[in-house]
């Protein structure tokens, strides 16, 4: 799988092979919730790298989107575009009238799904992921 990021880079999960990778799919940049679980990932972005696991955020939202979110708050790891919800629908996570819901997955270094988070407080999410 892949996708481009707020900068247009392309992201493939198989790049990510011998670490663990957090997944995270939020509604919407810029709103409340999914502004302060990017926050709460950003700000436990040092254990993050330390634990050597990548994280991606992943929403319907275009390129440019994120780009503007990613840049607002300073967010150190990609944002995906997932506008068709190829991801999404890939991992199984519900979607409705173009968004998704707020979901995370932790995938082991052999690239196997090793957790599911159905139901996320934005807030303290990252740190209960790590």
């Amino acid at each position: 799988m892949f996708a481009a990021d707020q900068n247009g880079a392309i992201q493939r999960l198989s790049d990510q092979r011998g670490r663990a990778v957090v997944v995270y799919f939020y509604p919407k940049d810029g709103t409340p919730g999914c502004t302060e679980e990017a926050c709460a990932f950003r700000d436990a972005w040092d254990r993050f790298k330390q634990a050597n696991v990548q994280v991606f955020g992943v929403s319907p939202d275009t390129r440019e989107s994120h780009e503007a979110f990613a840049t607002e708050h300073r967010l150190p790891f990609p944002i995906l575009v997932d506008t068709d919800q190829t991801w999404a629908h890939a991992f199984g996570v519900p979607t409705r009238l173009g968004s998704m819901a707020r979901v995370t997955f932790l995938i082991d270094p052999d690239g196997k799904v090793a957790k599911v988070y159905p139901d996320v407080d934005p807030g303290v999410h990252a740190d209960e992921v790590l």
